[in-house]
């Protein structure tokens, strides 16, 4: 799953951001790591390069351009933003992500959407914590060196003039993770919805706070076992990760939001609402912590949504009898009853069945065909408890759902092929009239001309905007369009398609595994069944 990060800086120092980048820091402190002679330690293994900086370094080219331009000057100045996308894990081993492949894939995204800016672009093949997911640190200076176009994350015509400076606003990081969900779907990676928030939000803060917090324990505790004393705790939690236990037990047991304070309150937390938002309030802190810091289970949205499904179930329980328990009648039962439940089948996934028969004559050893019939076993229960659960009564009915959930996949793969369509459409409009509007004053200066030497001189002093315009006129008319959109309504229109094929995106990648789920389910019924007739063959051959 991709993430992406932005962090913006000001240190005045240039130079520190590549330093960090291509040298080994501690993770707690973010000083760097030094040797035995107090040298630098350069990082293992990195990619890393430099744009828009031509000859020069890049910490070197960024001071030379805010002398030019009179920019970050000041110490409140946000000299530089950082931004980091991170991969999966995974996309490594299963999607065949390598450390190049995520630069190449850095280096175009910072072209793409930081344009103008002097840029530093770093790949490093692991995490600080060793998690092993490739990331991409893209540093770019928050002054722009050139002109460039108006992108749909920029709001104002400063967005785009040489000699302004980067903003990163909350459109912008939207729009932002909107591509890199983009990109990660292109490259076949695995990728999160980074448009919604997240179940328990755990911010940068609360991470290194852990980190340390989890760090100092392990100290304390190496220095209670020399001393052969008892560790008494040996998880550290932060006050937030308390404060979201304390939450949960209290929610798992109240019936209505009145039920739920009078648990939280026995806790000590004070639960309060304003505005339609809840925050919470702990004895040792005057300020109380928003539930939007805490994630979204704990807003008034997911709270209610729990409270009403508590009172549901206990409305049910208190309705139908509880049922009389029974015991085991003797020691080998209850045994027996652990075994069975520990041998049943995980219903969490069905493979395909191995054609054994196929296997030995492509010349698989003995050792290969145990493993298959063990496999063929496993896969055997995980397909008939599917075809129980989903009320299959006949193969018949398995090909009919099978074919449904195809033409659903089908249709909704139509759909989403639609709508990147329309927003592949919608953004050439985009550029073209981005570049149309661009030449407004060439166009409104050719006007004043009186004469037609004036004009045919005109012409020619500003002969490259009269030809993208000319261009972007063809555009129009070969769109039809006869009168032009208004910007902000386009890029309004081309951010909810964004939305809309994201969404279409997740609910095909659901219908696809379904469908996948139905073709191994069918595969697998189709060998069982043919192998029914060999078994009763061979036992008549017994007789």
């Amino acid at each position: 799953m991709a993430t992406f990060k932005h962090i913006s800086s000001k240190n005045a120092d240039y130079g520190a951001a590549e330093q960090y980048l291509t040298f080994e820091h501690d993770e707690f402190t973010m000083k760097p790591t030094l040797d035995e002679t107090g040298r630098l330690i350069p990082r293992d293994d990195y990619r890393i390069s430099s744009l828009n900086c031509g000859d020069e370094d890049f910490a070197i080219a960024c001071m030379r351009s805010n002398l030019k331009y009179g920019k970050n000057q000041k110490r409140e100045d946000v000299k530089s933003h950082h931004y980091i996308i991170s991969f999966d894990p995974r996309d490594a081993p299963d999607n065949g992500l390598t450390v190049d492949r995520a630069q190449a894939l850095g280096e175009e995204f910072c072209k793409t959407h930081f344009p103008g800016h002097q840029a530093l672009v770093c790949t490093h093949p692991d995490g600080h914590n060793h998690s092993g997911n490739i990331h991409v640190h893209i540093v770019i200076n928050s002054l722009r060196i050139a002109e460039v176009p108006l992108l749909p994350y920029m709001e104002r015509p400063a967005d785009t003039r040489e000699g302004c400076k980067h903003r990163c606003t909350d459109a912008a990081m939207e729009y932002f993770k909107a591509e890199v969900m983009e990109m990660c779907h292109r490259e076949n990676l695995y990728q999160i919805d980074l448009l919604h928030g997240s179940k328990n939000r755990i911010t940068e803060r609360e991470y290194w706070a852990k980190r340390k917090g989890q760090a100092a324990l392990d100290k304390e505790n190496a220095s209670q076992d020399a001393t052969g004393a008892p560790p008494k705790q040996t998880k550290f939690e932060t006050d937030k990760e308390k404060l979201r236990r304390t939450i949960g037990a209290a929610l798992s047991s109240a019936v209505s939001f009145e039920d739920f304070s009078e648990k939280l309150l026995q806790q000590g937390v004070t639960v309060k609402e304003s505005r339609g938002r809840l925050s919470y309030l702990t004895p040792d802190r005057t300020k109380p912590i928003t539930a939007r810091k805490l994630g979204d289970d704990f807003d008034r949205v997911a709270i209610l949504e729990a409270l009403t499904i508590n009172a549901q179930n206990a409305a049910r329980a208190a309705e139908t009898p509880a049922p009389r328990q029974e015991y085991p009648r003797s020691i080998k039962d209850r045994l027996q009853r652990n075994k069975a439940a520990i041998n049943a089948p995980k219903n969490d996934g069905v493979q395909r069945m191995v054609d054994r028969e196929a296997k030995r004559a492509e010349g698989k050893g003995i050792g290969y065909d145990r493993w298959a019939a063990v496999h063929n076993l496993k896969q055997m229960a995980a397909t008939m408890s599917i075809y129980e659960e989903s009320g299959f009564s006949s193969p018949e009915e398995l090909e009919a759902a099978l074919a449904a959930a195809s033409a659903e996949l089908n249709s909704v793969h139509a759909k989403l092929k639609a709508v990147e369509s329309t927003l592949r459409e919608k953004k050439d409009l985009q550029k073209q009239l981005l570049a149309y509007i661009k030449t407004k004053p060439a166009r409104d200066g050719l006007k004043a001309q009186k004469t037609e030497k004036a004009r045919k001189n005109y012409r020619e002093q500003n002969e490259s905007d009269f030809i993208i315009a000319e261009a972007a006129t063809r555009f129009f008319k070969a769109q039809g369009i006869q009168k032009l959109p208004a910007f902000k309504a386009l890029q309004t229109e081309i951010e909810q398609l964004t939305k809309e094929k994201n969404a279409l995106y997740n609910e095909y990648r659901e219908k696809r595994e379904r469908t996948k789920e139905l073709q191994t389910v069918k595969g697998n019924i189709e060998q069982i069944l043919r192998r029914e007739p060999e078994r009763g063959k061979g036992r008549e051959n017994e007789r």
